[in-house]
């Protein structure tokens, strides 16, 4: 069994020692790998792992509750390593987010070696969980998660945005296939396929199986266990597999699923197996599970994709088989396992993690109009997750304009806090129009929006002086702003680089990039706002800190001047404003060229 791990180790034994404060809402389990828990090659069975992730994240629900609590849905799951007979499984579970009726739960699954008392972390995963109705059939209303330390602030802050991706999963998908590349790779496959005599028939990978849900199947509401669902999905899906590489396949991921409805003991429960889809090192099987009753009608329970790959003897992928699908019905599933595979290498969290703790400093991406959701997610996830971290250091303060600086390997970072007598919706309102940059911020020299991609993310084109000064700059900007999701929520406007086909490097320019930049605006006791600007500045900066305060300074003076002069306008008014407004200076401090807030 596998799993891909995210970050690296030394990063977690950092966040544990800062997090000494015991969770109220966290559950372990530790389980001894037997014989009995393993597949062929004497490891832990997938099966096995979802059945106790699922478990423990329950009990950790149902602590925060209060109440019974069902499974609704649980994120992609990605595996690398593997866990053998007599090996350690620890799980650890807690509650993330609280929203009305429904909560996050995060899942951390590592591995022990009793022998060599080595350590190593398996997986992760985010669960959703929502309440049951009463015996009078009202809902329970959750109380909301209080979080304390740096890495509870930052999951409780990036479930939002999860959240947000859940809701619209089903609609990126349904963008994806309409897409021209897509139908048109299609075709190009389709018309080889036809050609090939040695691709396999995706007929040949039907499996179908029946369940008989028994009391052991069952939870302490008499409902099948999410997890054992699971369970019986990965084997069939397995065997699918096995079909058409005839050999051991392995487990790589699964994507997010959601349950559509429960089953009770003495359900039989139908699992229907198929490989969609054959890449060169890694093939999608679908899987559907439906439950009946006696003579009642099938109920459709849940439906998983699944990734497996086979590895040589060195652990390396081998190259499979070609898919022939079936016509109509097969070819529609071919077409979506393509879509999803482009969806699975947009939206890596590992990608977002490197990019934070700095192992990777190009973040520039190519931005797919279907992929937007998930640019838009990393993008302020990022920001978030920068202005959550705990050891900012005052540099300096003038005229309660805070500059923070934060150095985290080799990335520095900056924080400017200031407070300006203006409502933090219309101060979200006017500051997440970035065309409006130039008639308060003496750095920007033009900036123009190229395209809406939706409600709440836009494309800019930047243009900036250089460091040293010279040639220009210019960036092309996606801007994602986010309104407070509950309670004490920020509001978020977030930015970060992207290119695009249509916008090229152009002559005359130095084309720079925003790793992570933006404001997170909160409403006082005061009706005042906080106004943090994260940008990660580039290495190459050599402005000294004095500098760039004084630069600071003057650039906030200005937007706060900006923000006083407009609080009062309608928006129409401010329309005309825009009209009118010139090409004139533009952005922040001269340090922050390579990453203009």
């Amino acid at each position: 069994m596998t799993s891909r791990v995210f970050g690296d180790l030394e990063d977690e034994e950092e966040e544990e020692e800062e997090e000494e404060r015991i969770n109220p809402t966290e559950v372990k389990m530790s389980q001894i790998v037997m014989p009995c828990h393993s597949n062929h090659r004497q490891e832990l069975s997938v099966g096995q792992l979802l059945k106790w992730m699922d478990s423990t994240a329950c009990l950790s629900a149902e602590r925060h509750a209060g109440s019974p609590c069902v499974t609704a849905s649980i994120d992609d799951i990605y595996f690398e390593h593997t866990i053998s007979v007599g090996q350690v499984v620890n799980i650890r579970a807690k509650v993330n987010r609280a929203f009305n009726t429904s909560m996050e739960v995060g899942i951390q699954v590592s591995c022990e070696d009793l022998f060599t008392d080595r350590h190593w972390r398996v997986c992760h995963a985010y669960a959703t969980f929502v309440t049951q109705r009463t015996s009078t059939g009202q809902k329970v209303t959750l109380k909301p998660i209080v979080p304390h330390s740096q890495k509870e602030q930052v999951e409780y802050s990036v479930a939002a945005e999860r959240r947000r991706v859940r809701m619209v999963h089903d609609d990126i998908i349904k963008d994806l296939l309409s897409s021209g590349s897509i139908q048109q790779g299609r075709l190009d496959h389709m018309n080889v396929l036809r050609d090939e005599t040695d691709a396999v028939d995706s007929e040949k990978t039907k499996v179908e199986s029946v369940e008989l849900v028994l009391p052991p199947h069952a939870n302490h509401q008499v409902n099948t266990f999410g997890g054992q669902i699971m369970a019986w999905m990965v084997n069939v899906a397995t065997i699918a597999a096995s079909r058409l590489c005839q050999a051991h396949p392995t487990l790589r991921t699964i994507d997010m699923f959601t349950f559509r409805g429960p089953s009770q003991v003495g359900d039989r429960l139908l699992m229907r197996a198929i490989v969609n889809n054959a890449f060169k090192n890694s093939m999608e099987v679908g899987v559907r599970a439906e439950a009946y009753h006696e003579e009642g009608p099938n109920r459709h329970i849940n439906s998983a994709f699944m990734t497996f790959e086979v590895l040589d003897d060195h652990g390396k992928p081998c190259t499979l088989p070609r898919i022939r699908p079936e016509p109509l019905e097969g070819e529609r599933r071919f077409q979506e396992a393509i879509a999803r595979k482009k969806i699975r290498l947009d939206s890596s969290d590992e990608l977002l993690n490197k990019i934070i703790s700095g192992k990777v400093y190009c973040s520039v991406m190519v931005l797919y109009v279907c992929f937007q959701v998930y640019l838009s997610y990393n993008n302020v996830s990022a920001l978030k997750m920068l202005s959550a971290r705990n050891n900012w250091r005052l540099s300096s303060e003038k005229d309660m304009v805070r500059l923070y600086t934060l150095e985290h390997k080799s990335m520095l970072s900056f924080r400017v806090q200031a407070e300006v007598d203006v409502p933090a919706d219309r101060a979200f309102c006017l500051l997440s129009e970035l065309s409006d940059r130039p008639s308060w911020d003496t750095h920007y020299k033009k900036c123009e929006r190229i395209h809406r991609v939706d409600d709440d993310d836009f494309l800019y084109r930047v243009v900036t002086p250089s460091v040293p000064e010279g040639i220009l700059q210019d960036f092309i900007l996606l801007a994602s702003r986010r309104k407070p999701c509950g309670s004490g929520d920020p509001y978020v406007i977030a930015l970060r680089s992207v290119t695009l086909p249509t916008h090229p490097p152009t002559e005359g320019f130095n084309r720079g990039e925003v790793l992570c930049a933006g404001f997170t605006i909160l409403e006082t006791k005061q009706n005042n706002y906080y106004n943090q600007a994260s940008p990660e500045v580039l290495p190459y900066i050599s402005t000294d800190i004095a500098g760039l305060s004084s630069s600071f300074y003057h650039t906030f003076c200005s937007c706060s001047q900006y923000l006083t002069r407009r609080r009062l306008q309608s928006d129409s008014e401010v329309q005309d404003d825009r009209h009118q407004a010139s090409d004139g200076p533009t952005s922040l401090s001269e340090a922050l060229h390579s990453t203009q807030l």
